[in-house]
């Protein structure tokens, strides 16, 4: 089978197709094929020695949609072609199988296509988890979104709209902003507009947001803090460098901020996340966007794209010719 694999750590040159054989599953393990995979900015991030460390060679990815091929022994509640999404791997989902254990399996509704299927896991466990778990969102509160026409930002944006949260989400391009709205968010503001911190407390009614998601804290986190409520949160989910930052800002508004990895989630939690996922799928709320696809072997260009501003929705891998 093909494979992409990393064997130093690096820039995007070092994603490199190779071909091993097909995975055998042992007790308790199920083999996937998998007919689209998910890229996230994180697999960039573990690329590039920013997570890690990490053995190496690997295969990157942990987000994926496919049909069970082969069960291990001990393995009772998954029979062979089982449509099923991907949460996280034993093997690396860049590749056109994928050896799991049964925990990383969930049932794919009938209703959700594979590239979809491929975008659930790390975007909309993300967006749960920041929201719900670490943001503590309550039904008519505020919420600023920010990047809310990427993969992790229309999910919060799904979720939040479902579960009666009053949505501004923000965006960089005219059709981002068009996305943003039509995904459920009640307003949409382009972030790269210099007066969007004045349109949100004009929304607010001078309130500000109770809760803010923010994807480049290195750039933002300050103005997050000047626009957010008293007793506001907010959830850092990226961020890509230092910033000079006043502490002062969090005293007056006795404001959090609360840092978020979905690799910290305790098991409870994440089975919890997972179970949300499928019965919001099944209700129709939840819906993926895909953005951009690649066939597997221009892993390197996906990589490239999932951090150029004003991505919009999920990229994913193809990992076989079109059936």
């Amino acid at each position: 089978m093909k494979v992409i694999q990393v064997s130093q750590l690096g820039g995007p040159e070092v994603l490199t197709l190779s071909h091993v054989p097909d995975l055998v599953p042992g007790p308790g393990q199920v083999v996937v094929k998998l007919l689209a995979v998910g890229v996230n900015p994180v697999d960039t991030y573990v690329r590039s020695g920013i997570y890690g460390p990490r053995p190496l060679p690997y295969v990157p990815g942990s987000d994926a949609a496919g049909e069970v091929i082969a069960l291990g022994e001990n393995v009772g509640e998954w029979k062979v072609g089982d449509r099923v999404y991907l949460a996280g791997s034993l093997s690396g989902t860049y590749a056109q199988q994928a050896l799991c254990s049964t925990q990383q399996l969930q049932p794919l509704p009938p209703n959700i296509g594979f590239k979809q299927g491929a975008a659930l896991y790390v975007p909309y466990s993300t967006a749960y988890r920041a929201l719900f778990q670490r943001g503590q969102a309550q039904p008519g509160e505020w919420v600023l979104i920010h990047g809310a026409s990427g993969g992790v930002g229309l999910a919060a944006v799904q979720w939040g709209r479902a579960m009666g949260l009053r949505l501004i989400g923000t965006a960089g391009t005219s059709e981002g902003i068009e996305q943003v709205l039509r995904q459920g968010a009640h307003h949409a503001l382009n972030h790269r507009s210099p007066d969007y911190p004045a349109e949100v407390q004009r929304i607010t009614g001078g309130e500000g947001p109770a809760l803010v998601l923010e994807m480049l804290a290195n750039i933002n986190l300050q103005s997050d803090l000047e626009m957010l409520a008293k007793y506001g949160r907010v959830v850092v989910i990226g961020n890509r460098g230092s910033l000079d930052f006043n502490p002062r800002a969090t005293m007056g508004k006795e404001a959090d901020i609360r840092g978020m990895s979905l690799f910290n989630t305790p098991p409870q939690q994440l089975e919890q996340i997972q179970k949300a996922i499928v019965a919001g799928l099944e209700a129709g709320f939840l819906r993926p966007v895909i953005g951009r696809e690649f066939f597997l072997e221009q892993a390197a260009q996906a990589h490239i794209a999932v951090m150029e501003t004003g991505s919009m929705g999920k990229i994913v891998l193809l990992p076989w010719p079109s059936r």
